[in-house]
C-alpha cells in the first residue's frame, strides 16, 4: 500500500480547518471554489464555507487513512527490530 499523498494531507488539512471555522480567506478564491465544485463545502450566505456530509465523510476517510498509514509504519518497523534481534549473534 504506498502512502497517503502530499496532496491528500493537504486536502485534509484543509476539511479540518474548515471544520474548525476557519475556512480559506478570499484569496484562495480558487480553492474555495474547488471544495464547492466537489460538493466538500459549501457557503452561507455571508460566505462562510461549513462541510457538507460528503466533506465530512470525506474528512473521516483521511483521518482514517493517516491513522492506518502510522500502523502499518508501526508494524513494519516491529518486524524490521525482531529480524534484527534474530540476526544479532
Amino acid at each position: 500500500m504506498d502512502p497517503i499523498s502530499l496532496e491528500d494531507l493537504a486536502l485534509l488539512d484543509v476539511l479540518q480547518r474548515i471544520d474548525q471555522g476557519q475556512a480559506p480567506n478570499d484569496h484562495s478564491r480558487t480553492l474555495r471554489e474547488r471544495l464547492i465544485e466537489a460538493a466538500l463545502a459549501q457557503a452561507d450566505d455571508a460566505g462562510a464555507l461549513t462541510l457538507t456530509d460528503a466533506g465530512v465523510e470525506r474528512c473521516k476517510s483521511l483521518r482514517h487513512r493517516v491513522a492506518a498509514d502510522a500502523e502499518a509504519a508501526q508494524v513494519l518497523k516491529e518486524r524490521e527490530d525482531a529480524a534484527q534481534e534474530t540476526e544479532a549473534p
